[in-house]
């Protein structure tokens, strides 16, 4: 049992999510994400969790098992091409996890996602939430463009609005 993850989970509450993810950097992150598909067929969501409930936390789910369950219930997996990319961020413990469905894992790989997540929780220890995100995002985007460019038939299949779960 970590009892020091289990305590940073149990102290983490809505307040401290805010501070960190305000209404103006919410918005910021939805304008990227916007921007962000102007330029491929791909879907990016993206979702911060303050802390695992309780009988998770006990458990001992790491922040991927809970980014695999984040997005089959966001519906990232649900795209026509299979290239649906879910970034999660798990606050307490200041764990990024990039879930990426086939059609652009295949592509891109397991190491390229980590290297994304590793630079957003760089700029997540010195407070840059904001930043972090949008440069993550900005990485994702250029898989995706490469990937999965453009082509005028683009339609949104998912909602841009960032989840704050």
């Amino acid at each position: 049992m970590d009892i020091p993850r289990i305590a940073r989970h149990l102290i983490m509450n809505g307040w401290r999510v805010r501070r960190a993810f305000p209404g103006e950097t919410l918005a910021a992150i939805d304008r990227a994400i916007k921007a962000s598909e102007a330029t491929h067929l791909g879907e990016i969501r993206f979702a911060v969790e303050g802390a695992l409930d309780t009988a998770p936390l006990f458990r001992g789910q790491s922040a991927r098992e809970r980014a695999i369950d984040v997005f089959s219930r966001l519906r990232v997996w649900d795209t026509e091409k299979n290239n649906g990319v879910l970034i999660y961020l798990l606050l307490a413990d200041r764990d990024v996890e990039i879930v990426a469905d086939r059609g652009i894992d295949a592509k891109v790989g397991p190491q390229e996602w980590e290297r994304i997540c590793r630079m957003m929780e760089t700029a997540f220890r010195q407070g840059d939430f904001e930043g972090g995100v949008i440069r993550g995002i900005q990485e994702v985007t250029r898989h995706l463009a490469a990937h999965f460019p453009a082509d005028g038939d683009d339609r949104n299949e998912l909602p841009d609005k960032p989840v704050v779960l």
